[in-house]
């Protein structure tokens, strides 16, 4: 099964930055769509970037223009740089295929934001 483990996180004040990253076995990050998650506490967990395998993004509206979400294919590995970061931009973070998850549901990274 593949897998995918993330990394990154932090505790942070309004406005900063943080880059997670989320590598994966073999390629299965450059051959699948994929997205990072938010779990907010006590909130489901929601899609706020999309990367297609071909390129595209997408953004939830409460990050874009914000975050931007990239993949390193030599390293297997994918991004998402966080600026401007906001409290409500507080939760854990997870990487996974998207609409269908390729891989179990991992620990995710822990991401506060707060003065």
């Amino acid at each position: 099964q593949d897998l995918l483990v993330e990394s990154g996180g932090g505790l942070v004040q309004p406005g900063g930055s943080l880059r997670l990253s989320c590598v994966g076995s073999g390629r299965v990050l450059s051959a699948n769509d994929m997205g990072w998650f938010r779990q907010a506490p006590g909130k489901q967990r929601e899609l706020v970037a999309r990367l297609a395998s071909r390129g595209s993004t997408w953004y939830s509206d409460s990050v874009k223009g914000r975050f931007t979400i990239s993949r390193d294919n030599a390293k297997n590995t994918m991004f998402l740089q966080m600026n401007g970061l906001k409290i409500e931009d507080t939760g854990v973070y997870y990487c996974n295929g998207e609409p269908v998850p390729i891989a179990s549901w991992g620990q995710g990274t822990q991401v506060t934001v707060s003065s």
